[in-house]
């Protein structure tokens, strides 16, 4: 079973040999068979820059396409031509105009010798694979399972004891090691285009690697021959050692060597475990992997090897009954040295960008930092120190390595996760909802956290801060990021702290270091800006400093005031970064104080009373409402005034809605609270109080067209038209169904003409046929016309509701029934509201009234005929179908002279 399994990684790790170099195979033919058909055809050609060839290429390979390249000398051309066979004889070019003495003239010659040749290239290609590079790939594959097999073998047999048989399968890996070094140092060639890329060195060495893997193991795992100390030291030396050799035999042994070497500690077992044995066996793999893959710029190598250290330190914390914490430490440092000291070394100076196998590097490490500070058990025995100096670690490492940019924001995350997780559930309501918290926080919240939060703020905001301005001229991402955790970080701890150890409702011992950070961000994006080319351009970096200024001192407010003036004072806030871009046009002020107007828009959501249902007063006017809604849209207003004449932009679009609803709020809130005897709820809306709301937002519109046509905005004009169609929906389904007198059976009122139905029906309806007059030429045709249809049918409403009030009085509920006089006073009634219809559609040329005017009058029309005719009697029913005839027939005089003179005007 054992041989099996080894048979098996053997065949899957040569094929993974052969995966690998079958991309650097094919480049290095392509690049060999274009230099030697310019070697043949004579053309001059530089040799092609080293970096051409794919990484990892054996160094005999390289040689063999310099040897190849090189433009033969005089001396020496025949005897280059000799030495490839198969290559067709260089002619010497024909004089211009002269045919080639060889051949009959005018006959047609191949442009270059290298299209001559392409057919016999072309035909030796399968040769080429079958009879070169598969033959060694298979034959190494057979090598290794043949010695496999034939240890099996002796062991079914019982020709040889297990010392004699393991003896041998050790002598034949070193045999293939040694006939690898031996091919490779007597500079075996195969003069044939493609064969390089069956190197059989390489082949050979992994055979052999593998096969010494497998002995040792064996040795140790089956036999028990030798120790777990002896076998650790032989498996891990093998593996530095196949890791050392791809040097000179390419990427895929140092594969092979990495993953021999970093299944070792798994492969033996031992009764009392090492820690420190294990990590300074995995640092020194680490260093040496490291220094090789930095010669040849192998990345996917280091990151393995940065993974693999990161996994073994993992497993160890969660598995080990007792962790040594100073093992921990030496594994996750040395990572961190090898790191900045060993794989970047000097590179990262003069290249730009991030180097991605550090993300591996910084995972792990934050990891670690994360589990010490976070784990109950690491936490209370005081690990969250240790764990804050391996994140002071990974930002340190950051700064002195620029291109290890993922430690920065591996440091920054682990560091917001072990704060936000020391916030108790109960603070923030996390425990009334089923999200699967306990009802204990993550980590431990004590005096070495607070402590540790302090420094660890610090640190974020120093390094942050001063990386950021050292890279704003020549990378600005890489500014842009130190900016960013620089205050993330410290505004995350601080929020967190407050919420931990604070008072949630007012803490002015939280809020003084809020003003700080204000004060510090805001001096430290202009210390950022001066360095920027050119100078105080604002850009990403500068708008990460600004934007936590500005969230700063949202969180500054929210400690040091209620929550009344806390309301107030976030709306008055967004007019500081308008006023400052007076002096600097930096983007982000605009947008910072559109961030000031969503944070009060999420107070006003959370709490509509502003100070609490309990704590408003039941004044009409004069309560917390209006400076709460009030004073927020003063300042958006102003703000996007002020943003109009200096950044302009979508901020100041987004100034102008928000003042706007802002308005709109705050009448709508006073309505309610002056119509509920002071109380904002969830009561049900009266057809007064909602007449109201209908009135403001008509004259909402009507406000913001008249703003739109003296300062142009898309917001005005866009806004304008929603606040028109919100009404005509809240007309149609508040005032006609759900709040109808009809419906409902509401009081009217005693009063006879100002009722409810004067102030539900007949003011909308003047009021939506004043904006449809006043908006005809300044708003799309279709939005005139609804709002001039929502008025005709709100004065036929009011007519017709008024009709029944006068027969009904006060309560107009449909089941009191109709009676004669009353019915045969709507038909005389829409009559009379289709010809003034009709005659105001004249006067004012609109289309849409005049066919109002026939919908009413054919509306008439079936009323008197299906119904009048069947309810009515005697006199009743002749005056309903005799004035309906008038009508008629004085609509049609009206039509008929009124085509006449169109004709006449013609």
């Amino acid at each position: 079973m054992f041989f099996g399994l080894i048979a098996i990684a053997a065949v899957i790790a040569l094929f993974v040999i052969i995966s690998r170099q079958q991309t650097r195979i094919g480049l290095i033919e392509r690049e060999l068979g274009a230099l030697r058909s310019l070697v043949l055809s004579g053309v001059p050609q530089r040799a092609p820059k080293a970096d051409a060839v794919t990484e990892g290429a054996p160094d005999e390979a390289l040689a063999a396409a310099a040897v190849v390249a090189a433009p033969p000398a005089t001396e020496a051309a025949p005897g280059a031509a000799a030495a490839t066979p198969d290559a067709p004889k260089a002619e010497a070019p024909a004089q211009a105009g002269e045919g080639s003495p060889s051949e009959p003239a005018g006959s047609a010659q191949p442009d270059t010798p290298a299209e001559a040749a392409a057919p016999a290239m072309a035909a030796r290609d399968v040769e080429t694979a079958l009879g070169t590079r598969w033959a060694v790939w298979v034959g190494g594959i057979a090598l290794t399972l043949g010695g496999l097999f034939l240890i099996r073998y002796t062991i079914e047999a019982g020709i040889f004891g297990p010392g004699v048989r393991l003896a041998m399968a050790g002598i034949l890996g070193l045999v293939l090691i040694a006939g690898a070094e031996f091919i490779r140092r007597t500079g075996f060639r195969v003069p044939v285009q493609g064969a390089a890329g069956a190197y059989i060195p390489s082949i050979l060495t992994a055979a052999g690697a593998f096969i010494l893997f497998g002995t040792v193991y064996a040795a140790h795992g089956i036999y028990g021959f030798i120790g777990p100390a002896l076998a650790f030291a032989l498996l891990g030396a093998i593996g530095v050692a196949a890791i050392a050799a791809s040097l000179v035999h390419g990427l895929a042994l140092a594969g092979i060597g990495l993953v021999g070497a970093m299944v070792t500690p798994a492969l033996v077992a031992s009764q009392a475990p090492n820690p420190w044995a294990l990590f300074v066996y995995l640092a020194i793999v680490l260093a040496a992997t490291a220094a090789i893959a930095r010669i040849r710029d192998w990345k996917a190598l280091v990151a393995a090897a940065f993974a693999g250290c990161g996994i073994w330190t993992i497993l160890y914390m969660t598995d080990a009954p007792e962790v040594n914490l100073a093992a921990v430490l030496f594994i996750s440092l040395a990572t961190l040295a090898v790191l900045a000291f060993v794989w970047l070394g000097r590179r990262d100076e003069a290249e730009r960008g991030f180097d991605w196998p550090s993300i591996a590097p910084g995972f792990f490490v934050a990891l670690t930092a994360l589990g010490l500070s976070v784990d109950p058990v690491f936490a209370k025995a005081g690990y969250a120190l240790h764990g804050a100096v391996l994140l002071a670690a990974l930002v340190a490492v950051a700064l002195y390595r620029p291109r290890a940019l993922p430690l920065v924001f591996a440091a920054g995350l682990a560091t917001v996760l072990i704060h936000l997780g020391i916030i108790p559930p109960a603070t923030i309501g996390a425990d009334a909802l089923d999200v699967g918290l306990g009802a204990e926080p993550l980590a431990i919240a004590d005096t070495l956290t607070f402590r540790i939060g302090i420094a660890l703020a610090l640190v974020f905001i120093g390094t942050g801060f001063w990386a950021a301005r050292r890279s704003a001229a020549t990378a600005p991402v890489r500014a842009a990021s130190w900016a960013a955790w620089g205050v993330i970080t410290p505004l995350v701890v601080l929020a967190a702290l407050w919420l931990t150890f604070g008072d949630i409702d007012r803490d002015l011992g939280y809020a003084l270091p809020a003003l700080l950070l204000v004060l510090v961000f805001a001096a430290g994006g202009e210390w950022i800006a001066r360095a920027e080319e050119p100078p105080l351009g604002g850009g990403p970096a500068v708008s990460f400093a600004l934007a936590g200024a500005g969230v700063a001192g949202l969180l500054m407010l929210h400690m040091a005031f209620g929550s009344g003036w806390t309301t107030v004072l976030l709306g008055a806030a967004a007019v500081v970064p308008a006023l400052a871009t007076r002096w600097r046009s930096y983007p982000v002020l605009g947008w910072i104080a559109v961030g000031a107007a969503v944070a009060v828009l999420g107070r006003v959501a959370f709490d509509p009373t502003i100070v609490g249902a309990a704590a408003l007063s039941r004044t009409p006017v004069f309560n917390w409402l209006l400076p709460g809604y009030g004073v927020p849209a003063l300042a958006f207003g102003f703000s996007a005034w002020q943003l109009a004449r200096t950044t302009n932009g979508r901020p100041r679009l987004a100034m102008e809605a928000t003042s706007a609803l802002f308005g709109l709020l705050a009448v709508a809130m006073l309505v309610r609270h002056a119509m509920h005897g002071g109380v904002i709820d969830t009561g049900t809306v009266t057809l007064g109080e909602q007449a109201i709301y209908t009135l403001i937002a008509l004259g909402a519109g009507a406000i913001l067209v008249a703003i739109d046509m003296r300062s142009p905005s898309s917001v005005l004009r866009y806004g304008s038209m929603a606040a028109g169609v919100v009404s005509a929906g809240l007309i149609v389904i508040q005032h006609f169904v759900v709040l109808n007198p009809l419906v409902t059976d509401e009081s009217t009122g005693t009063i006879p003409f100002f009722n409810l139905l004067f102030f539900a029906y007949l003011l909308p309806a003047v009021a939506a046929g004043a904006l449809a007059l006043y908006v005809r030429d300044k708003r799309p045709r279709w939005y005139a016309a609804m709002l001039a249809l929502v008025a005709s049918l709100l004065a036929f409403a009011y007519a017709t509701l008024s009709v029944r009030r006068l027969f009904k009085g006060e309560f107009i509920g449909l089941w009191s029934g109709l009676g004669q006089l009353e019915t045969y006073t709507y038909s005389a009634l829409w009559l009379v509201i289709g010809v003034a219809l009709l005659t105001t559609g004249v006067w004012l040329r609109s289309q849409v009234l005049r066919i109002a005017s026939a919908v009413l009058i054919a509306v008439a029309v079936l009323k008197v005929f299906l119904f009048d005719m069947s309810e009515l009697e005697g006199v009743l029913r002749a005056l309903s179908f005799i004035g309906l005839g008038a009508v008629l027939i004085g609509i049609g005089l009206f039509y008929q002279r009124l085509l006449t003179r169109a004709a006449r005007q013609r």
